[in-house]
């Protein structure tokens, strides 16, 4: 079954993709929720017309991204967690322990958009995914220390 996205959809596609999906994904879940279309004939020319007015826009955005990306790429957060005798961490840093570090040094980036690789459980340096674009992905580095 091929379904238009109207949203980003980690692991299927970004929005407006055209994408292949099992029919009782796309019919229970994905257009019940609104976050994709029935790919019809008259749907796929919308689509197209979208895209094309949207062209000048995205090419913005993407440079925006890239720029972000750079400036991400020269920061090291400090994130502060409870740590015990053993060295191990109490609990876990989150997506969202991130977010919030890069909001204080001024860069804001959706919790959502923020993939930890590894599991974080002692203390030390880590390194995190950001997907800021479909074609801006960068990563940011981080050093859990003690509270």
């Amino acid at each position: 079954m091929n379904v238009i996205l109207k949203t980003d959809i980690k692991g299927l596609g970004y929005k407006n993709d055209l994408v292949d999906v099992k029919p009782g994904y796309g019919r229970n879940y994905l257009i019940p929720q609104g976050f994709a279309v029935l790919a019809t004939p008259s749907n796929k020319r919308i689509l197209e017309e979208n895209i094309k007015q949207a062209a000048h826009k995205a090419e913005k955005i993407k440079t925006e991204a890239e720029n972000l990306a750079a400036k991400i790429e020269q920061t090291v957060l400090e994130i502060k967690a409870k740590i015990g005798e053993s060295g191990k961490i109490f609990g876990k840093v989150t997506t969202l322990q991130i977010s919030d570090a890069l909001a204080e040094k001024g860069i804001d980036v959706d919790r959502k958009k923020i993939a930890i690789s590894q599991t974080v459980a002692t203390a030390g340096e880590f390194e995190a995914e950001i997907d800021l674009h479909r074609e801006v992905k960068t990563s940011v580095k981080f050093n859990v220390v003690a509270e």
